[in-house]
């Protein structure tokens, strides 16, 4: 039996709007200054001064199939920083030796989560060449979240200087040359954190910019060794596996939120990718995989808006109720939803698609009683959540309020279908990511011998 339908309480919010709307503009306005945020005097961000002090002691490079990929721990041998302060800018880049970081317990972001993120991977080709996908989207993306939370700003374009170096001297010993099956990919984690050692909320006066790189088990795929999988820990790209490699295999299994859980919402945060997204969300999460879930379909207001996957976006295929194919997604703009580069590119994919291929766009507010709605009336075709980690993950079934609301994919009989839109995508994806296809959102990576 379907829940009642879901009618809002009462109209938009005039200062729910305008907090959105302020937010944006301020972020805008910093964004719009100079680069670093401070006085025109202080050092820029400069990636020809970056140095590089080579490991005396190199680590041995695990198999994908290992315990340490799955424990998704085991980083590669150097990790690139730089230091920042307000009075005197940008210290010169390092890439150094992989070790532990020197903070005071009273630094900001141990206290008051100053502190962004991004997730990205660096990919050994069919060709042999190593390659990053659509970088300049990321690059973009981590000064903006820096921005949200004061964090100092940087031209994207040094930042992408440096992280081509990173991974050049990462990629010779980690990405192996003589493992070009297009398999092999390293994940990678550039982060800033406040570090001033002062309590009191307050700008940050002092501030660390360190890219590291992980090995990552293939979480899009089943795993050859099931045993090893864990559950995932929460890295905040849509990582959603159920911890035995059948997400993968049947797709996602998701439990919609309940009214008293939000992740994100207008003229908050949520389009910035900063810890304070994530800690949150941890209980729910706990609360899905404990009844069987892969993750957290959030939904947000009375009227049940479908927003994100865990942390991943969210995307369905359904027919109209004008008979048309449409692909439908939440919208940005207010705050709610993050930037994924996964999910821009499937949006530019799919847009680019002529002839009986053809399927129309729609980035706009949805309902969960819209999907209850669809499924009831046979026009529900595929969902799948897009991130990082996780990649492209069709989903089997939603659990909404003591509905259980299947995909075709989630059906009896329907392994194999209900999911040919989505991998359709990823395989796209996958031929630029690998260099089976030549694409400008494959960035090649000089490789560099120590």
């Amino acid at each position: 039996m379907a829940p009642a339908a879901l009618t809002p309480v009462s109209p938009p919010s005039p200062t729910v709007d305008t907090t959105s709307k302020l937010t944006k503009a301020g972020t805008e306005a910093i964004l719009s200054q100079t680069v670093s945020n401070t006085a025109p005097s202080v050092a820029e961000l400069d990636a020809s001064k970056c140095t590089f002090t080579p490991t005396k002691e190199p680590k041995p490079v695990p198999s994908l199939d290992s315990p340490a990929a799955y424990s998704q721990t085991y980083t590669s041998d150097h990790m690139l920083t730089a230091r920042w302060t307000e009075s005197a800018g940008w210290e010169a880049p390092q890439i150094v030796p992989y070790g532990p970081l020197s903070i005071m317990p009273t630094a900001s972001v141990l206290h008051y989560a100053t502190e962004c993120f991004e997730g990205m991977k660096a990919y050994r080709g069919v060709d042999g060449k190593v390659r990053l996908f659509r970088p300049d989207r990321n690059a973009k993306r981590f000064l903006k979240s820096a921005t949200r939370i004061s964090l100092p700003g940087f031209a994207p374009e040094e930042f992408l200087k440096l992280l081509k170096q990173f991974v050049g001297v990462e990629a010779r010993r980690w990405l192996p040359a003589d493992d070009c099956d297009g398999t092999r990919f390293m994940y990678i984690r550039p982060t800033m954190i406040a570090t001033a050692p002062a309590l009191g909320v307050q700008r940050p006066k002092e501030a660390l910019m360190y890219i590291i790189m992980v090995v990552f088990p293939a979480l899009d795929e089943p795993s050859p060794q099931p045993s090893l999988v864990k559950t995932s820990n929460g890295n905040g790209n849509g990582a959603l596996s159920n911890g035995n490699g059948a997400s993968a295999a049947k797709g996602m299994r998701l439990l919609a939120s309940q009214h008293d859980m939000i992740r994100a919402w207008p003229g908050g945060f949520g389009n910035a990718k900063v810890g304070a997204n994530y800690g949150p969300s941890l209980v729910a999460q706990g609360e899905a995989r404990a009844r069987g879930y892969d993750q957290i379909l959030w939904l947000f207001g009375e009227e049940g808006y479908v927003t994100e996957a865990g942390g991943s976006n969210f995307f369905v295929l359904w027919v109209n109720e004008a008979g048309r194919r449409e692909l439908v997604t939440a919208p940005l703009g207010d705050g709610t939803i993050l930037e994924g580069v996964t999910r821009a590119s499937v949006l530019d994919l799919v847009r680019s698609r002529t002839g009986k291929e053809a399927v129309q766009v729609v980035e706009r507010k949805f309902t969960m009683d819209e999907l209850v709605r669809a499924a009831e009336e046979g026009r529900l075709l595929e969902g799948f959540g897009s991130g990082t980690a996780f990649f492209i993950a069709p989903v089997s079934d939603v659990h909404f309020r003591g509905l259980d609301l299947a995909f075709p994919l989630g059906k009896e009989g329907g392994e194999g279908k209900g999911s040919e839109f989505a991998m359709g995508i990823k395989n796209q994806l996958k031929g630029i990511m690998y260099g089976r296809v030549q694409h400008e959102w494959g960035v090649v990576v000089e490789e560099r011998a120590w």
